[in-house]
């Protein structure tokens, strides 16, 4: 049963993220993508703080050690931004900027490698994904749901920047296609090796829950925060607040109903 539902919530978050990215920044919902940054950041923190932390806080493990591993986790994902920089001002040939909104690489065997790299960064990353969903599934079937809830959230702004670079290929429908089916699979095969893993090293699920808590947190603070931080008139920034009050009341509501559970 818990198997059946890691590879259902797996495969929803890796789809759903990659449809609903294409969806925000090709379809209707283009103009509402401050909304949805927004959103991203209030769940992912809400997630983060209302959530994992607290579940693994709860365990036997010792605080000073969760910490240190929330301290790593943040440091590790700062600097794998950094090393993504790098490789990007490489690419555009010591672009000035951090980019994934860049991708003005008009050589379309350029654009072509671009978007490989970037269809293999996501590969990693979703693969991370799996591994975070299915250990949250092992402490509690509602908690995995939310987990799969957040990371799909928490994709979307990543992978619409990711469609940027994507879109200067050719044929962009085509390798949107590839991304789809290969964040999909990749996320369940997560899941998989997760369950496996897990299920062996059950006393190390809480420094699991706590280095998905440190991947959300460095999102929401480094990547979407910023992007939210721009001169705004008081009726954006009331909205933009309202929006993140949102993000944060959805995660709370279900985290603590499943918490009731």
């Amino acid at each position: 049963m818990t198997l059946i539902a890691i590879l259902m919530g797996t495969m929803a978050a890796g789809i759903g993220s990659v449809w609903l990215a294409a969806l925000l920044s090709f379809g209707v919902l283009a103009r509402y993508t401050q909304h949805m940054l927004s959103l991203a950041a209030g769940a992912l923190l809400a997630t983060a703080f209302m959530h994992l932390l607290p579940e693994a806080f709860e365990s036997q493990a010792g605080a000073k050690e969760l910490f240190a591993t929330l301290l790593v986790g943040l440091v590790f994902f700062f600097l794998l931004d950094k090393a993504e920089l790098w490789h990007h001002g490489h690419e555009h040939h010591g672009g000035e900027h951090h980019d994934h909104d860049h991708g003005h690489d008009h050589h379309n065997h350029g654009a072509k490698t671009g978007g490989w790299a970037v269809l293999a960064g996501d590969s990693v990353h979703a693969f991370g994904d799996g591994i975070l969903i299915a250990s949250a599934f092992m402490a509690d079937l509602r908690l995995g749901f939310v987990a799969a809830l957040a990371v799909m959230v928490h994709e979307v702004p990543h992978h619409m920047g990711d469609l940027v670079v994507l879109r200067q290929s050719s044929n962009n429908r085509r390798v949107a296609l590839i991304k789809v089916s290969l964040a999909g699979a990749v996320t369940a095969l997560g899941g998989m090796v997760g369950y496996a893993l897990v299920d062996q090293l059950y006393e190390y699920l809480p420094f699991f829950l706590i280095i998905a808590s440190s991947s959300f947190i460095y999102v929401a603070l480094a990547d979407l925060i910023p992007q939210l931080q721009r001169r705004a008139t008081a009726r954006e920034t009331a909205t933009q607040i309202a929006w993140l009050a949102i993000g944060i009341g959805l995660v709370t509501l279900i985290s603590g109903v499943a918490h009731h559970h």
